[in-house]
């Protein structure tokens, strides 16, 4: 009773905040906290709470978790934190560091049981009188790890002013937390009620707990109604997240075989150096980043354009050095294309590191958009979703809008034809396959921000664009995209129960059936590749 009374004053100060006189209060208000009459510092609380000063949350905090002091001999309240076998002191009112005092030079500002609670709900309602929204918010969600009566008749006042209605939602739940356990059974079904559905771990232990110790028959009923409510939201939730990481893991797989998809669709080779050419995509990224390490936004984007003309140029020189000399010879392609990845693999151990070298996610791209408690995307994997189709997109305009890509569509459908017509096919396909490996350095750029950059990073990468292009039907964009996005889906659906090596292995075996019965892939290019 206490406790309310107390609540009740302190709110009633904030309504009316002409109750209290500013600096010169809350001055008076550290002065008596030096006092050792509980009484007093009771007082001396509400004063502090009410006074509007920015020193007032430290004040209470630092009273809270025993970090207020009185230096003893000049008669002064200080902030003080423990180092080694001396405290550091700092000044209540200007922040000034006062240096190191032994512990007996000094008094702790005591409180007890009473004064403990009275901190609390000072603080909370400090909080939740805080302008901020997302301040309130994150008060009222550290006061439902241990909500008692007092602070839900904290909410219950504070939900009368409040107007962002997530707040509003998560004092609801404070409230019905607390009346859940009410001697009142249309209290305690009110409770229910609102608890019904409520993804916050809180309302599922509370019902838990209901359940357990509960013998009206109408009340257990309402609270398993409540609990397979919640579970059936659950399992949306988990539906919802499986999905998206399917899509990032698909969007990461589209970008990794798209520009494999036009070069093994216009020119038939086996390039077995792709997974390297996104390495490099990668490396691209991180020297950057070491150039501008102040600004990992800025290295990010400016990464894209250079990774593009650092995989591509290396491209038309595999394509022109090597390739060129072995068409028609599809063996000695593959075997002169995985020298090269090794090569590439080599280089970058000797020129930059044989370890994994960091790459830093700019901030725009760190952290997540919460749906509910339990359903969360993050942001790093929403961007490489976005540009993933922005990649598709663009390289759709080019095959279908611009003139090299007539040339590759006319190469790929009937060489000798496109050379009758006058098309240079030796320059078209070293200009394809260095816009295959241009996208397969920013498909690196986009994996940097997701997993280890290193020597090794294309090698996994190689046999699933494979499995992609091949899956989806050799030089045709739709079919890589949505091969990508099916096999992401597919996979992220089976590693629950059969575990991530075993569902690459399923996917890998139903792969192998698929083009048993369908050997040019959901939709099959025409086109010297497919005709082969």
């Amino acid at each position: 009773m206490t406790r309310l009374l107390f609540f009740i004053t302190l709110f009633f100060c904030f309504v009316n905040p002409l109750q209290a006189d500013t600096a010169s209060d809350f001055d008076a208000a550290l002065e008596q906290l030096k006092q050792k009459n509980f009484a007093l510092k009771s007082d001396a609380i509400k004063i502090i709470a009410v006074s509007g000063n920015p020193q007032a949350r430290a004040v209470l905090d630092a009273m809270l978790n025993g970090g207020l002091f009185m230096r003893k001999k000049e008669k002064d309240l200080v902030f003080a934190q423990k180092q080694g076998s001396n405290y550091q002191l700092t000044a209540i009112l200007t922040g000034e560091d006062l240096g190191q005092l032994k512990k007996r030079k000094m008094k702790k500002v005591g409180i007890n049981n009473t004064l403990r609670s009275e901190l609390r709900s000072a603080l909370a309602l400090l909080s939740l009188n805080n302008p901020d929204p997302n301040e309130r918010l994150a008060a009222v969600n550290n006061m439902l790890g241990a909500i008692d009566t007092v602070s839900a008749a904290t909410l219950r006042d504070s939900l009368e002013n409040e107007n962002d209605s997530s707040v509003q939602e998560v004092m609801r739940l404070g409230i019905a937390l607390s009346d859940i356990s009410s001697n009142d059974k249309k209290v305690r079904l009110q409770a229910i009620s609102v608890l019904d559905g409520n993804l916050y771990p809180a309302a599922w232990n509370s019902l838990t707990h209901l359940m357990e110790k509960e013998q009206d028959q109408a009340i257990k009923d309402a609270a398993r109604q409540a609990l397979h409510s919640i579970d059936v939201k659950r399992q949306m939730s988990g539906i919802a997240e499986t999905l998206f990481f399917g899509i990032s893991l698909g969007s990461v797989l589209v970008l990794a075989a798209i520009g494999l998809a036009i070069t093994f669709g216009v020119m038939g080779v086996i390039n077995m150096a792709h997974g390297e050419l996104i390495m490099l995509g990668a490396y691209t990224t991180y020297l950057v980043q070491v150039i501008l390490p102040d600004s990992p936004g800025t290295a990010l984007l400016l990464s894209i354009p250079l990774a593009f003309l650092v995989s591509g140029g290396v491209g038309v020189l595999i394509e022109r050095g090597v390739i060129r000399h072995l068409y028609g010879r599809p063996l000695e392609t593959l075997l002169a294309t995985f020298g090269v990845s090794l090569i590439l693999q080599q280089l970058v151990r000797v020129v930059i590191s044989p370890q994994n070298v960091p790459v830093t996610n700019p901030e725009w791209m760190s952290g997540s958009i919460e749906i509910n408690s339990v359903l969360s995307l993050t942001l790093n994997r929403l961007y490489i979703i976005a540009f993933c189709l922005l990649v598709f997109a663009a390289l759709f305009f080019i095959l279908k809008k611009t003139s090299l890509g007539l040339q590759v569509r006319a190469v790929a459908q009937n060489r000798a034809m496109a050379r009758a017509m006058g098309v240079r096919s030796e320059r078209v396909d070293a200009l394809t396959f260095g816009l295959g490996s241009g996208i397969a350095g920013i498909a690196g750029v986009a994996l940097s921000q997701l997993t280890n950059v290193g020597p090794n990073l294309g090698q996994s990468y190689t046999i699933d664009s494979f499995m992609v292009v091949v899956f989806g039907g050799v030089g045709n964009l739709w079919g890589t995209l949505v091969a990508g996005m099916t096999l992401g889906i597919a996979n992220k659906i089976m590693e629950p129960w059969a575990g991530a090596v075993l569902a690459k292995i399923l996917i890998l075996v139903f792969i192998i059936l698929f083009i048993q019965k369908r050997p040019r892939g959901l939709f099959p290019q025409k086109g010297r590749a497919a005709e082969g």
